[in-house]
């Protein structure tokens, strides 16, 4: 039986006779020569279920959709040395992953290939040692590998106990809808032998992340800058905080106090009741390796880490940033 990739025109227009005729499916695809999948496909693709002509099959209208299909179905491109410097850009500089590489071409409406091929040029780099791939033997370095160490065994909590701290389990179960702009999520991302801090807020419904050094843990210097940071947004859009049960939080009230946001703490040891702000602190190690002495790293390159993050497409929004779900939210509340 001989195999045909497409159905032609004038084989569309033989299945239209055929089934005219009472010819079953299995004889049509004998007569016509190909499988009778093919021939259910088609018809199962062609054959509107309402409307006029529904449940007729027409060669000229099977022939046209098709044509469609195939003028707007996806084409990927030559992986090519235009595209291979815009990916070691965003591999290195913007610290995306291989997917949203590919995704954010997608977006740009610029030319693209899978992730998979990204993957594939990266990891041929690493194990060859051919000319072509000179300076880029190391990009696989730039590839977020995802190994998390677990602790195990029990854990008694011994840095002293937070006064007048409510459980997360008091807080607004609407808070876990992540519907609304507002419910903060806090934390610190520790630098070098434990001797500088980034103090990372991110809001649980964009993913809009605020950063900002911090001289040390001390209490009173993290709620200054909790307290400085949220003087920049208007009151009535901070909802809740949530944090850990770091001594470094120790001075909530005053924030509460000041700021309106109810706070609420997380169970010891569970880092997934705060998982929102593990994730981009994820994302900032990209830029900011662990052991990195972030008391080296000036406010500008913080800025610019800032907005990186918040200008980075995410999956869950259909690779949309933070900044664009926050733009998207607040159009949509002004309405």
């Amino acid at each position: 039986m001989q195999k045909f990739k497409h159905l032609s025109l004038a084989q569309r227009y033989q299945i239209e006779v055929l089934l005219q005729t009472g010819f079953t499916q299995t004889e049509i695809a004998n007569q016509i020569g190909v499988h009778r999948s093919t021939i259910c496909r088609e018809l199962k693709r062609s054959i509107p279920k309402r409307g006029k002509g529904s449940g007729d099959y027409s060669a000229s209208n099977a022939q046209r959709k098709t044509n469609i299909r195939h003028k707007t179905k996806l084409k990927y491109a030559v992986f090519d040395e235009e595209m291979k410097a815009s990916a070691r850009y965003l591999l290195k500089v913007e610290k995306y992953s291989p997917e949203l590489i590919s995704a954010y071409w997608k977006k740009k409406g610029e030319k693209r290939v899978s992730h998979e091929t990204i993957y594939q040029w990266i990891w041929s780099a690493k194990q060859s040692k051919h000319r072509k791939y000179k300076g880029d033997q190391l990009l696989y370095q730039e590839l977020k590998h995802g190994k998390r160490r677990r602790k195990r065994g029990h854990h008694k909590d011994s840095r002293g106990v937070i006064k007048n701290r409510t459980p997360l389990s008091e807080r607004p179960s609407v808070v876990d809808k992540r519907e609304r702009i507002g419910d903060i999520e806090v934390d610190l991302m520790i630098g070098k032998d434990h001797k500088s801090a980034l103090l990372v807020l991110t809001d649980r419904a964009s993913l809009l992340t605020g950063l900002e050094k911090v001289a040390s843990k001390d209490a009173a210097i993290v709620a200054e800058a909790i307290k400085e940071r949220l003087s920049r947004v208007n009151s009535s859009w901070i909802k809740t905080l949530t944090y850990d049960n770091g001594k470094e939080f120790a001075f909530h009230e005053s924030i509460t106090e000041e700021t309106g946001a109810k706070a609420y703490f997380t169970r010891p040891y569970t880092s997934q009741d705060k998982g929102t702000v593990e994730n981009r602190i994820g994302v900032v190690r990209r830029f900011l390796p662990k052991k990195t002495d972030l008391n080296k790293i000036n406010q500008e390159r913080i800025r610019e880490i800032e907005r990186s993050i918040n200008n980075r497409p995410i999956r869950k929004f259909g690779y949309l940033s933070p900044i664009e779900v926050l733009k998207n939210r607040c159009v949509a509340f002004m309405g």
